[in-house]
């Protein structure tokens, strides 16, 4: 049985084509059922449904023999445990850094809020950037607007948000697309079978 772990969701909603054009279809709609293990129209394949920041984790253990998980996730996990062998190019985005639309540069010490702390940490000492790193789960937004941060991390899309709250993006820290990944282990007990759904999405993204 091969395992494939993917997070409801943008990325479960573009993978569908290309899990599709491999043969592999749940059979139930998480959409409309509560199973986390879902059977496909293939016999030896299965998905297992969790949050999007548990993917590369349970890869990593052998949990799932691939995953498909968002770049951000990836460098924030630090997968240099797992094969990343393709960049599906879906559910693509922007990591930024985003601050009030009237706040200046940065200056010195400064403070930002994100749920990406590694991501951020990296990227600031590159800039040689003191940055004081808060860490939040949700509503970064609100960081610059009570005072709790200079700017913030986060993934941009439309930037409607952050125009609503009046924010702007200023930094681009990295472009975002969702990866493949594959356990070392499975790779080499499991090599026929992971092998032809690579082959079968190389060819799904070869033809877009």
């Amino acid at each position: 049985m091969l395992t494939i772990a993917v997070s409801k969701g943008r990325i479960y909603e573009e993978a569908l084509p290309l899990l599709a054009e491999a043969g592999i279809m749940p059979v139930d709609d998480p959409k409309k059922c509560r199973k986390l293990i879902l059977r496909t129209t293939r016999d030896d394949v299965q998905l297992v449904i969790i949050r999007a920041t548990d993917v590369p984790t349970f890869v990593e253990y052998g949990a799932a023999d691939m995953g498909i998980a968002g770049k951000d996730v990836l460098l924030e996990h630090g997968a240099e445990s797992l094969y990343e062998p393709l960049d599906l190019k879906i559910a693509c985005c922007k990591l930024m850094t985003a601050a009030h639309k009237d706040a200046p540069s940065h200056r010195g010490r400064i403070r930002v809020a994100t749920k990406y702390v590694k991501t951020a940490q990296r990227y600031f000492a590159g800039q040689g950037i003191q940055a004081e790193i808060i860490k939040l789960y949700g509503s970064m937004e609100l960081a610059p607007l009570v005072g709790l941060a200079d700017c913030i991390v986060d993934l941009v899309d439309t930037g409607n948000t952050l125009k609503a709250n009046d924010l702007e993006p200023r930094e681009l820290i990295m472009n975002i697309s969702s990866r493949l990944v594959v356990n070392k282990a499975a790779m080499k007990m499991k090599n026929q079978a992971i092998a032809s759904v690579l082959d079968q999405f190389e060819q799904t993204l070869a033809k877009r």
